[in-house]
């Protein structure tokens, strides 16, 4: 018999169709995510879950399913997970990592390039019908990327991946991370520096860090004024990392230039949030790692985790090793 899977919404076929064939798949058919209590309710006699980031696996829902021994992330992160619950109670908890760096960071500094040379603004004027003149030396003067100063906040994967694409455009790039990657620096011809001062001296700011305690808001209304007034924030990472009150208030009054998101505080934004109204912004929902390739490659991910598991073994992007102590892998 096979083991018993829940799954929070469809993937990609590469990955599903493989899950399918070990397991005993009931999958939520919706594009709009369950409810907590539709999970609960679901998840009571499975063995397996594949929820994604947007699906609340906390405590309460963990112990509503006794059987359950692995939970297989869609995604990289897996600050929706109760990874402690998780692990107290023998359940094996997997994520995504390393497939999507690539394609994140092409995002960011899409991002970053459209953001900068005001190509979302020209583009809803020529489809509102204002294009008049054909050309003007005025017209949407926007920023140079090419040896502008970077600032990088998290130089992990995506971050160092992000620093890559940087010096081809010749920029200057400054790091600032909770680690000194020494073993970076000159690879990637990085200059770490605090965290103000990274503020303060660049042209572009982009984001690449998990969402913790730590970094909850790390930029609000301080940062966000030590910031030039010509500068750019763009965030790939997670939108609570960024005060969006702050934001918008300094999008309003100038302490920045103008702001790139692909996250925000909730998701999905409010067809109301003040951010949507300004045109100092280029917004998208939540779409960085939205290539065929990579949705694909996640969804494989996935399940090389499970089918792992199911034969008692370690799975290959296992997020916390210490649930081995308390019970091995297998059903």
């Amino acid at each position: 018999m096979k083991p018993k899977l829940f799954m929070t919404r469809k993937i990609p076929e590469r990955g599903l169709n493989k899950i399918i064939e070990h397991f005993e798949v009931d999958l939520w058919p919706e594009e709009a995510p369950p409810p907590k209590e539709v999970i609960m309710e679901r998840i009571k006699d499975v063995n397996a879950l594949v929820p994604l980031l947007t699906d609340p696996i906390d405590a309460e829902v963990i112990d509503a399913a006794p059987k359950l021994r692995i939970i297989s992330q869609y995604a990289v992160g897996y600050d929706n997970i109760d990874v402690k619950a998780a692990t107290e109670r023998g359940i094996y908890v997997t994520n995504t990592p390393g497939v999507l760096t690539e394609t994140v960071a092409d995002f960011a500094m899409a991002l970053m390039m459209a953001i900068a040379r005001r190509v979302v603004e020209a583009d809803k004027y020529i489809r509102e019908g204002k294009w008049k003149v054909g050309w003007h030396p005025l017209y949407f003067l926007g920023s140079d990327l090419y040896g502008a100063t970077l600032g990088i906040i998290g130089l992990g994967r995506i971050g160092s991946a992000v620093a890559r694409r940087a010096k081809g455009f010749n920029m200057r790039i400054l790091y600032y991370d909770v680690i000194r990657r020494e073993d970076l620096e000159k690879e990637l011809g990085v200059k770490y520096v605090d965290l103000d001062t990274l503020l303060k001296e660049s042209d572009f700011v982009t984001l690449h860090v998990p969402l913790i305690p730590e970094t909850k808001d790390m930029i609000g209304e301080r940062e966000l004024k030590l910031m030039k007034p010509t500068a750019y924030l763009i965030n790939t990472s997670r939108g609570k990392v960024v005060d969006e009150k702050a934001l918008i208030r300094a999008l309003k009054e100038g302490w920045i230039a103008g702001a790139a998101l692909d996250v925000f505080y909730q998701e999905p934004t409010p067809p109301d949030n003040p951010l949507l109204e300004l045109d100092n912004v280029v917004v998208t929902p939540h779409i960085a790692s939205a290539s065929l390739e990579t949705r694909s490659r996640m969804a494989e991910i996935v399940a090389e985790n499970l089918i792992a598991f199911k034969e008692g073994k370690k799975p290959p992007t296992l997020v916390n090793p210490d649930v081995m102590k308390v019970r091995p892998p297998g059903f």
